[in-house]
């Protein structure tokens, strides 16, 4: 059994994204940013390429209604108890195999590097040109530093860097009642899961952490409390050292309420951030940006934009899910679509990189423009896909009043009359409450997810276009 996190609000498109791709039942958890669903060892590979998932794991026992003492010493010495109890086996060689595959793509990488700039050109008279090697080495070089050395990001979708956020990308609700915290006890290298009772000196002992991610107002104890006892039994029982930071094994302790999952981490980081090597202030999360683009449901032939495209995470996220439509990515500011290009040219190099790939591009252009005067041809689009400032990081509350109507209105325009939609991402919902009601000749509002970015209660509306013309209007209130 697999669990992974995804978006928070997203759950059920991820486990509709798992049937279709997988053909696997799946089973949405009731802690929130959680599925679950089984699949062939062989099969996990797979696993890594969905678009809507955050982080993985594979289960190693799953407790529906698990009853803790009432006192902090008696429920942790359950916890402790559990450990031998566990059945780790299957579970630890699945994360060998999961180890394995990670060793193989790395190889693959490398190979991959070294023979595109190894490659010499014959010219006509069969003579080697060399003038070109060292220019696309380090072209290659520079790409392969932007995917492992990525910019800051002090952006939406960076709550996972934060101290005491929860590594797998779900922010807590700041207005969730329910109690939610999370805690490391030491965790570790690598090599075989089953290798115990070595030596502290001895390379080949796995260093180890324990991650409690807790969540109810129920306990009478504290993720730290639960993640060193629990991590102190499992040091016990395989002899592991443990290591919070340079770390082999990564043991979840997942508690909510009364539900109790324990879990081995299969991913090190967030697959959020799989197309992004140049961050923003606000760069958006690839795995919430599929959820919106999925959300509108995309036809083949669809002219799909973002004309607030930031980085571009939704447009490149779309390009490479959805290549059968044609995507434009725009912004008002130079430095964003600056990086949004350099994030389009990463995902290109990335592409020939690939083996026996034939690519010969992505569907997608990038423009700068003005939101409130787009360079397009009215009802020429049919979906528009995007993320609004918020008016924290980015602009004001004070000018959200003017500029979301304006958008909403020019977005009607160009949007196509009775099949167009849209779906727009804002925490400022007020504002957006109000635009809207001005625009509602324009524009029905359908669905509404509820989403958590970088601890930010924010929406995601799906908006209908409706067959009324839109007018060009200078006031607004």
């Amino acid at each position: 059994v697999i669990g992974a996190t995804v978006p928070t609000g997203f759950e059920l498109t991820a486990a509709e994204e798992v049937r279709e791709k997988l053909g696997s039942q799946c089973a949405v958890s009731k802690d929130r940013g959680k599925i679950y669903f089984e699949i062939a060892a062989e099969n996990l590979s797979q696993v890594h390429r969905l678009r809507s998932v955050d982080n993985l794991f594979v289960v190693v026992q799953e407790f529906k209604d698990y009853q803790f003492k009432e006192s902090k010493e008696d429920a942790l010495k359950d916890l402790e108890d559990l450990v031998k109890k566990l059945p780790w086996t299957e579970p630890l060689k699945v994360w060998e195999l999961n180890n394995s595959l990670k060793k193989k793509k790395t190889k693959r990488k490398k190979h991959n590097l070294q023979s595109t700039t190894s490659k010499e050109k014959l010219n006509e008279d069969g003579e080697e040109e060399r003038t070109d090697q060292k220019d696309a080495s380090k072209e290659l070089q520079d790409c392969a530093q932007n995917a492992a050395g990525i910019e800051s990001a002090s952006g939406q979708d960076t709550e996972n860097t934060q101290e005491g956020i929860p590594q797998d990308g779900n922010e807590d609700d700041n207005e969730q009642s329910d109690a939610k915290d999370e805690s490391h006890a030491s965790p570790g290298n690598e090599t075989k899961a089953g290798d115990g009772k070595k030596g502290e000196g001895d390379v080949n002992v796995l260093k180890f952490r324990v991650t409690c991610n807790r969540a109810g107002d129920k306990h009478s104890f504290t993720s730290n409390d639960a993640a060193r006892d629990f991590g102190g039994a499992v040091q016990e029982h395989f002899q592991w050292k443990a290591d919070m930071t340079n770390f082999d094994v990564e043991v979840l302790l997942n508690i909510h309420n009364n539900e109790v999952v324990v879990g081995i981490a299969l991913t090190e980081e967030s697959l959020h951030r799989r197309n992004i090597t140049h961050f923003g202030p606000t760069t958006l999360r690839s795995t919430l940006a599929y959820g919106m683009l999925r959300l509108c449901d995309p036809q083949p032939t669809d002219i799909i934009i973002d004309p607030m495209c930031g980085t571009g995470a939704i447009p490149i996220e779309g390009a490479a899910e959805w290549p059968s439509c044609y995507h434009i990515a725009g912004d008002n500011n130079p430095q964003a679509v600056k990086r949004a290009a350099n994030n389009i040219c990463s995902l290109l190099k990335k592409n020939e990189n690939k083996e026996s790939s034939t690519s010969l591009g992505i569907p997608l252009d990038i423009i700068q423009w003005d939101i409130c005067n787009l360079p397009l041809r009215t009802g020429s689009v049919d979906v528009i896909v995007t993320d609004m400032p918020f008016g924290k990081r980015i602009g004001s509350k004070k000018k959200n009043w003017d500029l979301y109507p304006a958008c909403l209105m020019e977005m009607g325009r160009i949007c196509r009359p009775g099949t167009g939609r849209a779906v727009l991402l804002t925490q400022d919902k007020k504002c957006f409450a109000k635009a809207l009601s001005r625009m509602g000749h324009i524009w029905r509002k359908g669905q509404t997810v509820w989403v958590n970015v970088g601890g930010l209660h924010a929406a995601v509306y799906l908006l209908k276009r409706t067959w009324e013309r839109a007018e060009e209007k200078r006031s607004f209130w």
